[in-house]
């Protein structure tokens, strides 16, 4: 069986519903089994994890032919389920058992591919009425597309109308904050101007009172400097002084040195001739020496 692709899509969200529903079910079925102790409710547990089973099992297939819908538009994949389902439980269960559940399988199927009917047909008056009600809206939208068309005018002149108005409101918003920094950074500057002044002020009374320290600093400088040249020029014309005393002393020393050594000399040759005018009798000492032996002579002879 093949469908369109707007039934098979509707379809697809009635199964995918159920899948829903399924795992919900599966859910609340775990939730019962782990509340299920005792050896008294082991029959009913066994029970709840078949039907949890069975519920994995539809879902699994349910889930399996959303995908065969939305790709093929079909729904083949169910009648091969059951037939999988049938083999493998032919393996498990009795003869008995496998025809009882044949024939609950057949019945099951049977109910589906009803089902399936009634959802086509209901799809199929479904598709007929949306396309009445199609034909309906399009000549209300026909009837009212004028009217819509002005009013999309009028409203979108409108629209911006406000948008200039916001726009305006956004830039006098813009242009008084702009004034209000613009007055409080004239009023900083004229502050930092103001202190900046004070400063310079301050500074230059400062450089001022240094340059006149250093001034008076300088001139007695200037003064000490030129009383110690005073001294200095004092003290060589001292030293050039009492160099020439010592020269002179000097010079004098060494004339008189010099005649003392002159007369020295001279006392000495003096003594020398004399000594050898004695020791020979010349000049003035002849008559004295003739004296002096007649003296000896004399003397020797009045001796007994």
């Amino acid at each position: 069986l093949y469908l369109s692709k707007i039934q098979s899509l509707r379809t697809v969200a009635a199964l995918e519903d159920c899948a829903h529903q399924l795992d919900l079910l599966g859910h609340s079925l775990s939730v019962q089994i782990s509340r299920e102790r005792g050896s008294t409710s082991t029959q009913e547990k066994d029970r709840l994890v078949q039907l949890k089973a069975d519920c994995q099992f539809i879902c699994h297939h349910v889930t399996k032919l959303c995908f065969e819908l939305e790709d093929t538009q079909s729904f083949e994949s169910i009648p091969q389920a059951m037939e999988e389902d049938e083999a493998q439980k032919a393996c498990i269960s009795p003869p008995r058992e496998e025809e009882k559940m044949r024939k609950e399988r057949e019945q099951a199927l049977l109910i589906q591919q009803q089902e399936i009917e009634d959802k086509k047909d209901q799809i199929h008056t479904n598709s007929t009425s949306s396309a009445s009600l199609c034909k309906k809206s399009s000549l209300r939208n026909t009837k009212k597309s004028k009217t819509t068309i002005l009013s999309t005018q009028m409203a979108k002149e409108s629209w911006r109308k406000a948008q200039l108005m916001d726009q305006l409101e956004l830039l006098q918003k813009q242009m008084e904050e702009e004034a209000r920094f613009h007055e409080e950074t004239v009023k900083f500057l004229q502050t930092q101007y103001e202190e900046f002044q004070q400063r310079l002020h301050k500074w230059k009374q400062q450089t001022k009172k240094m340059q006149q320290e250093k001034q008076s600093k300088l001139d007695n400088l200037g003064c000490k400097r030129t009383l110690n040249t005073d001294k200095l020029m004092e003290m060589r014309r001292m030293f050039k002084e009492m160099e020439r005393v010592v020269l002179e002393d000097k010079k004098e020393q060494e004339l008189k040195r010099q005649q003392e050594e002159e007369a020295k000399a001279a006392t000495t040759i003096q003594a020398y001739w004399r000594g050898t005018m004695v020791r020979r009798g010349l000049g003035p000492f002849k008559k004295l020496d003739k004296n002096i032996q007649g003296s000896r002579s004399s003397s020797i002879a009045q001796r007994p």
